[in-house]
């Protein structure tokens, strides 16, 4: 019987990352990822559902992050989402450009992978509009602030992403925020 090693759940999910990059998402099978961490399939279904998963974990951490800014945060609404995306761009994402390039092209080479970033895209907007809610704001209005915040978000990520960027993920963020105010703003004087 084997040695029982430390984070189990870190080891399958750096041997799903390599082995994604390596083989590609579909090419990879649940048992090779548990062979590469050195632990067996009954344990990585006990961490994970499937191998997607392995991917997509921390996106909790992601939600608790930008939820708990936007609750304590006492700008107007729109400013409070983009407030929070820039602190989750600085405590989450800001020494992990190049890991982000690269699960973000194995997510683009697979369907379904990008359908899973959809949806769990799709709970996190939810997460925040809900955290909107309870600060009293009425639906419409949360849900225009975390929307128009999460496009600002997925405009400026898709830029920090691109090869030839070299600013941060929050400096972006702030960006776009203001370009998307610019046009806004520039549209009712036609």
């Amino acid at each position: 019987m084997a040695r029982w090693q430390p984070d189990a759940r870190g080891r399958l999910e750096a041997a799903a990352f390599e082995l994604f990059r390596e083989r590609g998402f579909e090419q990879t099978t649940v048992a090779d990822i548990a062979a590469r961490a050195g632990l067996d399939k009954r344990t990585f279904y006990r961490l994970f559902g499937d191998k997607r998963e392995a991917l997509f974990s921390g996106s909790e951490r992601v939600e608790e992050a930008l939820v708990k800014v936007v609750a304590e945060t006492d700008a107007a609404p729109f400013e409070a989402v983009i407030a929070a995306f820039r602190q989750m761009a600085v405590e989450i994402f800001a020494d992990r450009r190049e890991q982000v390039r690269m699960r973000q092209s194995i997510i683009e080479s697979s369907p379904e992978l990008q359908e899973r970033e959809l949806r769990k895209s799709g709970a996190l907007m939810a997460a925040v509009t809900a955290a909107l809610r309870a600060k009293g704001l009425d639906e419409t209005t949360a849900t225009l602030a975390t929307e128009s915040g999460g496009t600002v978000f997925r405009v400026a990520y898709a830029r920090w992403v691109a090869l030839d960027s070299d600013a941060s993920l929050a400096d972006l963020i702030a960006e776009v925020a203001t370009e998307l105010s610019a046009i806004t703003s520039a549209s009712g004087r036609r």
